[in-house]
């Protein structure tokens, strides 16, 4: 976590630095580190034998979760966006016009398909499933951070559009957490097998699917385990492809609270784009909280 951070100010200090240079390329960098990442993810989902065994009915439970999970999430963001005001505080140009919609989804489907092309080649065995906590993926993931924080820096009017935001927002992780819990728990009776305190335990995930299906197998069992591992992949692939819709319709605070722990660094840049670079600031914030809530949540749910 504090790698991370350190990247990410560095790559701040870095944009403040070349603010009188155009970074043209920047973005492409930033889109192309993140199609590498998703690769990645899906070489560790194929290459799981488990989690493909059992992929029909586990799926499907996973699937209910994270609806319910992610349901409730937005409508608590969204609830602390109208309480706000419900306005957007960023500077940019209402006038410009909106990308093409075939040009939105075609950005969506390049998502879908390096990830579907990394669960081929993990099926496969091609790549091992470890690639995916491989040095090299760490090293990715601090490259992605240190081009945001450039991106950052290079702004000249960030520091002022913070400024402007409300300090309400503050607020925003506990409306992931409760909107998170009270959904997954809503939807546990959808699912016989699962009790709203084990199907809690999964949605206190938020997105940290690695560290939160270790701990539930631990402490539960494999399958629960399992079911966490897709529950919290599917959100972050959910955020991915959809934040451009959710922050158009539900504000940009739903789309930072539907990534959960990712929005300190997977889903950082795509919420940058959608939101408006000023909410970096509270997507960073956010996933930090929600980060540290994961181990403590996660095992408070399977202690019950």
């Amino acid at each position: 976590m504090l790698i991370l951070f350190a990247v990410l100010f560095g790559g701040i200090l870095t944009g403040r630095l070349l603010r009188r240079r155009p970074l043209r390329a920047l973005g492409s960098v930033i889109t192309f580190i993140i199609w590498l990442l998703l690769f990645m993810l899906g070489t560790e989902v194929g290459g799981n034998e488990e989690v493909m065994r059992s992929l029909a009915t586990l799926g499907v439970q996973a699937l209910v979760l994270c609806t319910g999970a992610l349901a409730g999430s937005i409508a608590c963001a969204w609830l602390l966006w109208r309480s706000i005001g419900g306005r957007r505080t960023d500077t940019t140009d209402s006038a410009a016009p909106a990308p093409p919609a075939f040009a939105a989804l075609r950005g969506s489907l390049v998502i879908v398909a390096f990830f579907a092309a990394g669960a081929i080649f993990g099926v496969a065995g091609w790549i091992p499933a470890t690639a995916a906590s491989s040095p090299v993926s760490t090293y990715m993931l601090y490259g992605l951070m240190f081009s945001v924080g450039v991106s950052l820096g290079h702004d000249a009017t960030l520091v002022e559009r913070i400024r402007s935001l409300d300090r309400r927002m503050a607020l925003l992780p506990l409306c992931t957490v409760v909107g998170t819990l009270a959904g997954a728990a809503l939807a546990s009776p959808l699912l016989h097998t699962v009790p709203p305190a084990d199907a809690m335990a999964v949605g206190a995930g938020f997105g940290y699917y690695s560290l939160s299906s270790i701990f539930i197998s631990e402490l539960r069992s494999v399958e629960l385990g399992t079911v966490a591992l897709l529950c919290n992949v599917l959100r972050e692939l959910f955020t991915l492809l959809a934040a451009p819709w959710v922050a158009g319709r539900f504000g940009p605070l739903a789309a930072i609270s539907s990534g959960g722990a990712t929005t300190f660094d997977t889903t950082l840049p795509i919420l940058t784009r959608v939101a408006g670079p000023q909410y970096a600031v509270v997507a960073i914030f956010h996933g930090c909280v929600t980060d540290f809530s994961v181990p403590f949540l996660v095992t408070f749910f399977c202690s019950i």
